[in-house]
């Protein structure tokens, strides 16, 4: 639904009427710089919070005046402990499952899948907050000149208002190099503050720290039968000037007639692996504090803003400016829908890219359902790593933003689910390589949970295997190549020794499985061969067999695994023209026709075995299947079909779409996705799809605007990373290019197409080349 411009002034007034009761009639502060979120008044509630994090540490700041919070996260923070959730009774009952399937009785396959196919729990474990650092200001005035911001240049988010005659600052970042949070408060007059941390954890307690600090220490809590067991500490330090610090009775530190204070934030769980939960984090927090001391907020904020911009400058995007980028940021989400905004587009771009920062960073975890930020102890679908789309929509724009260094945790996660992968192979399939289903956790379980319609899905893990393929070819290291081949070709053999002769076709397919979510309305969900593996595995085989062939190596498995990708079952198109999202004509049998998954279409995006030029047909027939589901879905799903809308070179229908995510339904005041509730899948999946409009690369091919909108004809993009190892400059005016400039790092052909026209180059490393308009005539 679109807003109507009474509904857009409606929603503008009531963003005025919140910003009075804190900042009576005054001149507003003028817009910050354009890499900037900002708004007139505190949050009220979470998705209007402002998120920071270090990739380990992050925290929601809420912008408070009279009282400030920061929720708190860990990312290692889970219910539970390491379990193995395999059920011991799916071997035995595996194949009546298979049989019941082919021979088309879903629901009774079904009901034993549930009753003897599913993990012990059914559900994994979640991501839990720590909990929060308030911060009460006792006798603070009417708070005026109100402004709130999140900087994503320097990674700091910082709150200025005036109150009692003075005028108040704070700040917070999240230090990666001292690993902590530090959060400076100063004023203009005399600085009073109330200092606590809380937590819903359990066994919770907090006590002095010293004559000016405070730890907190607790326990995770359990979940599903699956005891917590890990331990975790808060410690907090405050360094104060011109004034003085006291303990009170209740767990706070009290500080009175301070000119400015400075906070600084360590937390710690004892997780010190997946499988060793044995770790100090008293000692822990003890240390990064100490290596801290003497370091002044001004030191660390410094040093925290040129670890970002080591990475978040590497990429610009400038699709033009009209009078609506002078609004806060709720404003323009409130009116996107309604008014002319390409800087938003570029905003939203540029934030993606700053979460990604933020909440994957080498060393730590990856981003998970929620990234880093998560407020509750049961967050919707437990804030999990949902690997059917979520967790690979996460990574969508890393390469080509130039982020390969933040898909490193789920390279590591991917090495980690292959261990605990192997057995769920073994146990459960009776199989060699390794297997994970939907969704993951901390603890890599990799047994299918939920119930049968939602989690009997094996190709979770090669989906994230060909994330490893991709970021080989980003960079062409041959050494990281031979350190994930294990991977690529553990995945492959589960399948060779899982995959399923169809008795009525002969082709090779999956069986249990489903499209991920989708009922097919006979009989349930679950099916043998759906498209979506189909395609997945013709990935798996083809790029384990390049690596092979690379590496020079495996030649035994190489014929297997082409035998194997020989007979597969082929994309179908179906009576409505569209792309079969399963082995019979069912599609138009589908009780949810505009469902959210587009599984099948996986092939188009993210893969590309169907293309506009390669294959017309199914190009076609995908698009029919576009039209049938709709522009509009949950947030991700929005995303998505941006992506695939642009795979298709129709940039103003992807266009169209993006707008529709960069508005209030699905777009919170502080620009997180809403699913509804938040997601940030569909955060990176929108930056993805910005990129599909402007450039794509698969193998040594190069597409300039691809899918350039009308709404953006004039616009520049700096530091795209197509693949093996070659940036990517574009300036166009006129919707048409001005100028390309090829970066390389290795020396190679490429191919560079624009529009119709293709151009074949052999690049040197270090040398660029330009491009124009004419060079493609």
């Amino acid at each position: 639904m679109t807003l109507s411009r009474r509904e857009t002034m409606a929603a503008m007034a009531a963003g005025t009427a919140a910003l009075a009761a804190v900042r009576p009639a005054q001149a507003a502060p003028a817009a910050p710089h354009p890499l900037t979120l900002w708004y007139r008044q505190p949050a009220a509630k979470w998705t209007e919070a402002l998120p920071i994090g270090n990739g380990r540490l992050g925290a929601m700041v809420f912008g408070g005046t009279a009282q400030e919070k920061l929720q708190l996260n860990e990312s290692t923070l889970w219910a539970g402990q390491p379990y193995d959730p395999v059920n011991p009774d799916a071997k035995a009952n595996l194949p009546k499952v298979r049989d019941l399937i082919f021979a088309g009785r879903i629901e009774e396959a079904e009901a034993l899948a549930n009753k003897t196919l599913m993990a012990k729990p059914l559900t994994q474990m979640p991501y839990q907050t720590l909990g929060d650092l308030i911060l009460d200001f006792p006798g603070l005035g009417q708070a005026t000149a109100y402004h709130r911001e999140l900087d994503l240049v320097d990674a700091m988010a910082t709150t200025r208002f005036a109150a009692n005659g003075a005028t108040h600052v704070r700040r917070v970042i999240a230090s990666p190099a001292d690993n902590l949070l530090a959060i400076h408060l100063s004023s203009t007059g005399k600085l009073d503050v109330d200092i606590a941390l809380r937590s819903p954890q359990r066994d919770v307690q907090v006590a002095a720290d010293g004559s000016a600090g405070l730890l907190l220490t607790g326990r995770n809590g359990a979940s599903k039968g699956v005891e917590g067991n890990l331990r975790f500490a808060a410690r907090l330090i405050a360094s104060v000037e011109g004034g003085r610090v006291t303990q009170s009775p209740d767990g706070r530190l009290s500080i009175r007639g301070a000119k400015s204070v400075t906070l600084r934030l360590a937390v710690a769980t004892s997780v010190k692996s997946v499988e060793d939960i044995s770790g100090d984090p008293l000692a822990t927090t003890a240390a990064t504090l100490a290596k801290a001391t003497g370091r002044p907020f001004a030191r660390i904020a410094a040093d925290t803003a040129a670890a970002h911009q080591r990475l978040f400058r590497r990429v610009a995007l400038d699709l033009g400016a009209t009078p609506a980028a002078q609004l806060p940021t709720d404003q323009r989400i409130a009116a996107s829908q309604t008014s002319d905004d390409p800087a938003l587009a570029a905003l939203y771009f540029h934030y993606a890219r700053y979460l990604l920062i933020c909440s994957s960073r080498p060393g730590g975890q990856p981003a998970n359902l929620q990234g880093l930020w998560n407020d509750s102890l049961n967050p919707p679908w437990g804030s999990k790593y949902t690997i059917n789309i979520n967790t690979e929509m996460n990574y969508w724009p890393a390469e080509p933003v130039a982020l390969g260094e933040c898909v490193e945790p789920l390279v590591q996660m991917v090495r980690e689910l292959a261990v605990t992968g192997e057995r769920t192979a073994r146990t459960m399939y009776g199989a060699r390589g390794w297997v994970a289903h939907h969704n993951t956790d901390l603890w890599r379980a990799t047994a299918p949970i939920d119930g049968a319609q939602f989690g009997l899905w094996p190709t979770g893990g090669a989906w994230l295997c060909t994330h490893l393929w991709d970021h080989y070819d980003y960079s062409r290291d041959r050494a990281y190549l031979a350190s994930i081949y294990p991977l690529l070709a553990g995945a492959a053999r589960f399948f060779l020794d899982t995959l399923q002769r169809d008795p009525t076709t002969g082709f090779l397919v999956t069986n249990p499985s489903m499209s991920p979510e989708n009922p097919h309305g006979h009989g349930g969900t679950i099916c043998a061969g759906p498209t979506m593996d189909m395609g997945i595995l013709r990935d798996l085989f083809t790029q384990t067999v390049q690596a092979a062939a690379i590496l020079g190596i495996d030649a035994p498995l190489v014929a297997e695994m082409r035998a194997a990708r020989d007979r597969l079952a082929p994309y179908k198109v179906g009576a409505q023209g569209q792309l079969q999202e399963w082995q019979q004509d069912w599609d138009a049998d589908a009780p949810e026709q505009n469902h959210r998954h587009v599984s099948h279409l996986y092939g188009l995006h993210p893969s590309r075995q169907i293309t506009p030029d390669g294959t017309p047909a199914l190009a076609a027939a995908a698009r029919r299947t576009l039209e049938i589901r709709g522009d509009r879905a949950t947030g991700w799903a929005t995303a998505w079909r941006i992506n695939l809308w642009a795979r298709l070179r129709e940039g103003d229908h992807a266009h169209e779409i993006l707008r529709f995510l960069l508005g209030p339904e699905r777009t919170y005041p502080n620009m997180f996705d809403a699913h509804p509730p938040f997601q940030i899948d569909g955060n990176f999946g929108g930056a993805a799809g910005i990129v599909e409009m402007l450039m794509d690369s698969h193998g040594d091919v190069i597409d300039l605007l691809p899918a350039l909108p009308k709404a953006w004809p004039a616009g520049r993009v700096t530091g795209l990373r197509a693949r093996g190892r070659c940036g990517v400059d574009l300036h166009w005016r006129a919707g048409r290019l001005d100028r390309a400039i090829l970066r390389p790092e290795l020396d190679g052909p490429r191919t560079v197409r624009l529009g119709g026209k293709a151009r074949t180059l052999t690049l040197r490393a270090g040398t660029p080349i330009t491009l124009s308009l004419k060079d493609f005539a």
